[in-house]
């Protein structure tokens, strides 16, 4: 019997997907760049429904980040799983570079980050061949020196796991399938009947980004171009397409020996994209000796038919999801969380940078966050606790008790793209002010007095169009098309939270907040 999976299979900001099987279970893993815990751990077993079973760098030591912007950080990852072992790579551009950390157990803890030696550039995979020997895949600028911006190598070596360095030989295998390609990334490599594959994305992780494939028996090369390149692309179907930016592609084999495809994608709304770069699913299969990618369509569906028995981690009694009393919520939905009952926060919830050890504190009064000097605009650590957009249509709203603030103290909601662009909804000594941020720059958008210990924020998003209320009250609106990576830039989505700030003084007290609502409305 057969179950139905919809795109996005992970709405909202899951960019760079990558995915493997263990059995009967996938475990996807996504980029997050400047948040922190980084590198969210995705549970499934029918390719529909998904639970976050963790995060794979989820302490300071593991994931140092300081002063890092919001599109920097950890970039695409790789999750693969060997002989009892998960192994994860990613890149931390800002510290480090390229890493690699393991696990017994995908829901943690995962080990301290190895970083390897010679390994530059970005976007790292590992392949375990059939004898067992490891291989890194990643890729570089041309050795040669860069003819143009994008000129980039993928390239092979080695990897002796014991040591945790790259051994051997290091060899430029493919520089993309089209001629005077840009960005030839997020190469994996894959054996099958005789060959080694390897696919990648090319032209860039926008408008022209593509899904490209290359074989070879032997694989140090030479690697044979697909003459029906790409497989996989929206570049050539139009701005007004409604999915576009399709690429940077993983490859998984299901227990009925199908295959399926996980490749990042958009939803924009007008030209704009807010939600930033989704987790979509492909069909794929075989003819020739090369994967054919939702065969008789050649372009993503709404609807992927897959045969699996259904599994629903909120019906499953032995789910990360129960096992844990719904320690976290569900991908893609509505939920509100009540911070006078929580221990701690769940999986979900992401932080900008590293946050401070007291940042942040839950008891029976709810969360407090410290009303520290950064503000949402600094390009360090901040009191900003958030979960992702998921929809292009959502109402975020917080309770805050936020009476006898004084001086520059502010507290409230905001919705962020980056320190540049935001919009916030932020409580102080005088009342509350709606902010809209565009390049660095506030412009007061609306502001109201209120009285009394509490009150109730919501920003409420319908598309491109945002509505700022306070006690049920609309106060501002704004149009947030400038929250959207084709103006502000970079590789994030946007995430809705709440925040606190001593505006340049650190003032050492918490504001609290009693909840924090999200509600998902039609798509």
């Amino acid at each position: 019997m057969s179950i139905i999976a919809k795109n996005p299979i992970m709405p909202g900001f899951f960019p760079d997907p990558s995915i493997c099987a263990v059995g009967e279970d996938f475990y996807l893993v996504n980029s997050t760049f400047a948040y922190f815990p980084g590198l969210p751990v995705l549970h499934s077993k029918d390719l529909v429904h998904f639970e976050q079973i963790g995060n794979v760098m989820d302490r300071e030591s593991q994931l140092p980040l300081k002063d890092t912007g919001h599109s920097r950080g950890l970039f695409a990852s790789t999750i693969r799983y060997h002989e009892g072992t998960f192994y994860v790579i990613c890149t931390n551009v800002s510290y480090g570079g390229n890493y690699i950390v393991t696990a017994t157990n995908p829901e943690g803890p995962w080990s301290e980050p190895h970083y390897l030696e010679g390994a530059d550039g970005i976007d790292p995979s590992l392949f375990f061949d059939t004898d067992g020997t490891c291989y890194y895949i990643g890729t570089h600028p041309n050795p040669d020196g860069p003819k143009y911006n994008g000129d980039w190598y993928i390239w092979i070596q080695q990897v002796d796991l014991e040591n945790m360095k790259l051994v051997g030989p290091k060899k430029d295998v493919w520089n993309g399938a089209m001629k005077n390609v840009i960005w030839p990334e997020g190469p994996h490599l894959y054996y099958k009947d005789g060959y080694y594959y390897i696919m990648h994305a090319e032209g860039g992780t926008g408008p022209d980004h593509a899904v490209s494939v290359c074989r070879s028996k032997d694989i140090w090369g030479p690697y044979e171009n697909y003459k029906k390149n790409p497989v996989l692309t929206h570049r050539h179907l139009g701005k007004a397409y409604p999915i576009q930016y399709v690429g940077h592609a993983d490859i998984v084999e299901t227990v009925n020996g199908e295959w399926y495809m996980v490749m990042l994608a958009v939803r924009p709304l007008e030209g704009y994209t807010t939600m930033g770069r989704e987790t979509f699913l492909a069909k794929v299969t075989w003819e020739d000796g090369w994967p054919v990618v939702n065969p008789g369509v050649g372009m993503l569906t709404d609807e992927v038919e897959i045969d699996l028995p259904e599994w629903d981690p909120v019906k499953e009694p032995d789910s990360y999801t129960n096992r844990t009393g719904r320690f976290t919520a569900v991908p893609g939905s509505s939920r509100t969380y009540d911070f006078t009952k929580m221990e701690k926060l769940g999986h979900e919830f992401l932080l900008l940078r590293n946050p401070v050890t007291d940042m942040y504190k839950l008891d029976e009064k709810g969360i407090g966050l410290k009303l520290a000097a950064p503000n949402m605009k600094d390009n360090i650590s901040s009191s900003y606790v958030a979960i992702r957009q998921q929809h292009h249509n959502f109402k975020v709203s917080a309770t805050v008790c936020a009476a006898g603030l004084t001086g520059t103290e502010s507290a409230g909601l905001a919705y962020m793209q980056s320190n540049e662009y935001n919009l916030r909804l932020e409580v102080n000594k005088d009342g509350v002010q709606a902010i809209l941020c565009q390049n660095g720059r506030d412009e007061i958008i609306g502001s109201v007095a209120v009285s009394g210990e509490e009150q109730r924020l919501a920003i409420i998003i319908e598309g491109l169009e945002a509505k700022l209320a306070v006690n049920g009250e609309a106060i501002a609106t704004a149009c947030v098309s400038a929250l959207s990576t084709e103006v502000a830039g970079g590789f994030v989505g946007c995430t809705a939270g709440i925040l606190a700030s001593g505006n340049g003084n650190d003032y050492g007290n918490y504001v609290y907040f009693r909840d924090l609502s999200y509600e998902a409305k039609v798509n």
